[in-house]
């Protein structure tokens, strides 16, 4: 996940939005990634995959709407994103995390991509 969320800090600081194209690439790379390794994520991997995705579900909500070309592509990517929040915060409090521990590990880390 530390690739990823290099790339998502690098995304963070543009100014314009990326193509749809990088869009998709990214999200399909973040996607692959929780596929393959997600059993094996140690907490900070979950904190930093459930930062990312829920950054991506507002990308993709929102560019649903701007899109009619890719709004249906943008509104899937946006439900599995939060398909996997779900799943991560589950993980997390099944581990003994309250919800208000999760929120404070990822708002510490939304801290550091400034």
């Amino acid at each position: 996940m530390d690739k990823k969320l290099e790339k998502l800090r690098e995304y963070l600081k543009m100014d314009e939005d990326i193509v749809f194209e990088e869009f998709k690439e990214y999200y399909s790379g973040v996607i692959g990634e929780l596929n393959s390794s997600f059993d094996s994520f140690e907490n900070e991997d979950c904190f930093k995959a459930r930062y990312i995705l829920k950054i991506l579900h507002s990308n993709a909500e929102a560019r649903s709407h701007k899109s009619k070309k890719d709004a249906k592509a943008f509104r899937k990517m946006a439900e599995k994103s939060s398909f996997w929040v779900e799943a991560i915060d589950y993980r997390l409090q099944r581990d003994g995390l309250s919800k208000s521990d999760i929120e404070e590990a990822v708002a510490r880390l939304d801290s550091t991509m400034e």
